[in-house]
């Protein structure tokens, strides 16, 4: 039977609901800073989110919207500023309070990390958004809780690429088998199965609808004990807290 050794979060959906409370409407701050007449509404920017990164996604969009400008010789200086305006609104609005860890996620890092096992994130996110999140909800020591940190621009390619979960996997020098993967979305799940990685999903806002094949566990969120979590297991209904306990039982039955 594998003994579980780490766990591999994801960020933005999967530790928090940061792509509904936070990024969205960052991106649209920066839009009005630099006077762009962009608006991404709810609807607009779930139908984004199948593009992985940032600032893929603002090349993506404006793509849509003026091709022409796009292809321009300034195209990747502004996409670069206002990636940089978004993130200072990102990180401005976490530190104020503005985005809480999704519910059963302190329980079950903390519960991990007493027991001993390593914690590490993989995520498209820049390293300054985790840490603004980390500090927010986790305290002054909240990056110190995770001996891996692989975020933004640590490999070439985004999600579904599994390039960040193998370069998480070889600095914590662990074989897949021994680690578990928590994601929200279809990319995050290509992804890490890429890598091998047995993964538990926790469907958010943007990603309930769409499809898991392969996942470990695909539930709508960790639960607390005054709201269990539901879902299923393989083919098998499911509803509870997920603890250590419940996860070493379905590493052990792969």
């Amino acid at each position: 039977m594998n003994t579980l050794q780490a766990l591999i979060f994801d960020v933005d959906g999967t530790l928090a609901e940061t792509e509904r409370d936070g990024h969205r409407i960052a991106f649209n701050q920066a839009f009005a800073d630099a006077g762009q007449d962009w608006h991404w509404d709810m609807p607009t920017y779930g139908r984004l989110l199948a593009i992985t990164g940032g600032k893929e996604r603002l090349l993506a969009y404006w793509k849509e919207v003026d091709p022409q400008a796009a292809r321009g010789p300034d195209a990747a200086a502004l996409i670069a500023e206002l990636h940089r305006r978004k993130t200072a609104h990102y990180v401005r609005l976490v530190a104020d309070g503005g985005i809480a860890l999704r519910p059963g996620v302190r329980r079950l890092l903390l519960e991990a990390r007493d027991a001993g096992l390593r914690l590490a994130i993989a995520t498209t996110t820049t390293p300054d958004n985790v840490e603004a999140l980390l500090r927010a909800t986790l305290g002054a020591n909240g990056m110190a809780m995770f001996a891996c940190i692989g975020a933004g621009d640590a490999v070439p390619r985004k999600k579904p690429d599994p390039g960040i979960y193998t370069w998480v996997l070889e600095r914590l020098r662990l074989d897949p088998q021994q680690c578990l993967a928590f994601e929200d979305s279809a990319n995050g799940l290509r992804a890490a199965l890429g890598a091998g990685l047995p993964t538990v999903i926790t469907t958010g806002s943007y990603t309930a609808g769409e499809a898991f094949p392969g996942a470990l566990a695909l539930l709508d969120g960790l639960g607390e004990p005054q709201a269990p979590a539901s879902g299923h297991v393989g083919r098998l209904a499911w509803t509870g807290c997920v603890d250590l306990a419940t996860l070493q039982d379905w590493i052990g039955a792969v």
